[in-house]
This record gives structure tokens, sequence and C-alpha cells, in this order.
């Protein structure tokens, strides 16, 4: 008798709970492609989200509205990264996640009307899709923001991610945002590592870029700004150790970019030595910091790159372009020296500076996937940017191959071999 009330007790008990406790989310789309369907496509997992811009026609004032313009604009880094490879030529594979929501089935439909393949995007149930308010000011610089896009982390999870283990396993390279889950994480990066798929890490931001001290041994590239950098560099060594201190004037360009150097290469070379590859340092309108040794091979199986028409139209103008005085061997065997080049950014007329990081990483994977080296993908992520930050969308809704071409051939003639020992 005291087995059966204990039994019945325990019944009770747990019809309660499943009362209690919330519903399973359900999932409205789930479609993944099937193994045979499976392209060596570069495969993007990371977060899709709306954004909402809030740009005033006059200064902002503390504790009331003030007129201008509100938009909303597909925006995630991810999502952006994806997009601007996309237009470039270069189709990915997107994997991410979105709610049954206005928002959700905004970017869904956006995503679709640009051709783009949705098989990778899962649309669950009751999930709030990932949504971010920016406000501006007139010149476009960032006035404040917030963000929120638990559903990342929360529904972007290993299981989903390994429905594509056969399509990351046969693409050229990986890349993943930092609004993943560790889990989530780190079980693509156990996908990528079996296969010898390289990868690249997008920090997203300083507190996210933490994130890759489990992930560091499989990271090959990552793409941090300078505080970035710097918090990566603190995660994976004691906090502290590395700093930055921004420095409020200089007499030249030239001048900043050494005293740049000086202050970040601690950190880049510490990440050299935990094994990254490559770093591609963004420096806002100071350029790019390319760290590596000088073998260093970011793409699976570069012979196998699918040369795309916007590709060969770059690597047809960009082909030798170099400065007579900087030897250049990011590819040559038998070297373990480390390099670092800086390539300056150009300048251009400021409409908005979001999504203009984005293009730039977009554009160097576009390009190292169609066959161009690293230096050549750089100085096409640079133009890239440029454009972006001359749009009002976080992608411009066309790349002129021209126009980036030419933008690129001015950046690789003016670089400079900044280290190499």
């Amino acid at each position: 008798m005291a087995e059966d009330a204990a039994s019945s007790s325990r019944r009770r008990m747990e019809s309660i709970r499943r009362h209690l406790l919330p519903r399973s989310p359900l999932i409205l789309s789930l479609n993944p492609l099937s193994p045979a369907e499976a392209e060596p496509s570069p495969v993007i997992i990371g977060g899709m989200v709306l954004d909402i811009h809030a740009k005033p026609s006059v200064p902002p004032h503390p504790g009331t509205t003030v007129p201008g313009m509100v938009k909303y604009i597909s925006g995630g880094v991810a999502r952006n990264i994806a997009e601007c490879m996309a237009k470039l030529g270069t189709q990915p594979l997107m994997i991410s996640v979105v709610g049954n929501d206005m928002a959700g089935d905004f970017l869904l439909k956006y995503w679709r009307s640009a051709g783009l393949c949705t098989d990778g995007i899962l649309q669950v149930h009751d999930v709030t899709t990932p949504v971010v308010s920016n406000v501006f000011d007139g010149s476009g610089e960032l006035i404040a923001g917030v963000a929120s896009v638990q559903a990342v982390e929360t529904f972007l999870t290993p299981s989903w991610i390994y429905q594509f283990r056969r399509h990351i396993s046969n693409a050229p390279l990986l890349m993943l945002d930092a609004n993943l889950s560790p889990q989530s994480l780190q079980a693509a990066c156990k996908i990528a590592y079996e296969s010898g798929v390289p990868v690249l890490f997008e920090p997203v931001s300083v507190v996210k870029s933490s994130r890759i001290a489990p992930i560091a041994e499989h990271i090959t590239c990552t793409s941090p700004n300078e505080i970035e950098l710097v918090a990566m560099a603190n995660a994976l060594s004691t906090p502290g150790k590395y700093n930055f201190v921004k420095l409020d004037q200089c007499n030249n360009n030239m001048e900043a970019v050494d005293y740049l150097f000086e202050m970040l290469s601690p950190a880049m070379f510490f990440l050299l030595e935990k094994g990254i590859k490559l770093l591609l340092v963004t420096l806002g309108s100071n350029g790019v910091f390319i760290c590596c040794k000088e073998h260093v091979n970011i793409v699976k199986d570069q012979q196998k790159c699918n040369m795309t028409t916007f590709s060969s139209q770059l690597l047809e103008k960009l082909e030798g372009c170099f400065p007579p005085s900087m030897p250049v061997n990011l590819s040559g065997e038998g070297s373990s020296r480390t390099c670092v080049f800086h390539l300056p950014a150009t300048s251009a007329s400021v409409i908005s500076l979001t999504g203009a990081g984005d293009c730039l990483i977009g554009g160097v994977l576009s390009s190292l996937c169609g066959g161009l080296n690293i230096m050549q993908s750089v100085a096409v992520g640079i133009a890239t940017a440029k454009a972006s930050v001359e749009s009002e969308a976080n992608i411009p809704a066309n790349f002129s191959a021209t126009s980036i071409a030419d933008e690129a051939r001015r950046t690789l003639l003016s670089a400079k071999q900044i280290w190499c020992q």
C-alpha cells in the first residue's frame, strides 16, 4: 500500500511539473538540405537580426523625442557577411534561427527575395527574433543601442548545427560569429576540425570576443578591432596583461599606424602563439593590420575554389599589384617568419558606419573563396567596406566590380610591411 501511495504521489507531481514547465518551442521550419545536395560552399553560422535604426535630424535631447528617421533594416553580423558574400558572387549557406513573428518574417522575406537559400534558417514558434535598436547622431556614429539576441544562444543549438555537418565538412571555410553559445561554437569547430576546414571567428563585441578562449586551438583566422583584440588576448592569458590606450592626436596617418602597432603587437603575437594563423585587426579609418606566418592557408582545397565572374574581374585588375619594395610570400612553403602588413583605408563620404566591418569580412571571405590571395582579399574587403559606409543600408544594394577593383588596387599599392622576422 505504501508503494502504491508513493507511486501515485510521483505521478501527481510529474503531472504538475509538466503543466508548470514551459512547452518546448514548436519548430515551424526544419528542412536541412540532404547530404546529396551538399555543395562545397562556405558556411556562415550566427545571428540574423532586425536592426531598427533611428537617426535624428536635429541634435537629440535627453528626456524627449526629436524629429528624424526610423528604419527597419536586415542585420546581424553573420547575416550581413553572408549577404555581402552573395552580392559579391559567392553563395554561402547561412545557418541561423528566427522566431515566428514580424521581425522573423521580415528577415526571411528579404532573404528569399534576394534569391538566397533559407534551408539552414530555423524558424521557431513562441520565440522572439533577435532585434537591435540603434540611435545614431547626424554623422552616422552610434550614440546608443539595445540588443535582444537571446534566441541565437538558446535555439541555434549543436543539434541544429549537426544537421549540416556534411555541408560544413565540404565547405572551403566556416565562419562563426560570437553570438553563438559556447556549446554551439565548440560543436561547429569540432566538425570543421575533423574535416580540415579553416574556421574564421568573428568577435562581434568586446564582451563576446572572450568566447574564443575554449576554441582558440581550432580557430584559423579572427577579425577583431583594437579593443576586441586585447580582450581576446586577456581571455587566453592573465586578465589585464594586455591593454590598449587610444591616441588622441597624431600628426599624420603613419604616426598613428606606428603607435597602433606598438600598442597592439604584443597581443597579436600572443594570439599567433596560441595557434591562430591569421589576424585581421580592423583599425577603422586607419585601415587593417594583417598578422600571420608567411605560410598560411585560409581556404580548404584552394585549387578547387570556384572562380566567379566577379572574382575573375577582380583578379584580372589586382594580379601582381604590390609596391615593388614589399616582398610578399604569404603562401611560401618552408618559412616560419611572422609578418605584419598594414593596408590603409580609403577616404569615403560617410552616410552610415553600421555594417562596414561586416562588409569588410564579407569581401575578404568572398575573395578568398574566389581564388584571390590574402593581401588581395583584404584590399577587396576594405573597398567593400567603403561602399558600405557610403550606403544607408547595412549592405549596399549592389557592388561594382570595377569600382571595388580600382579601390582595392589603390589600397594594395599603398600597403606597407611593418614587421617580418
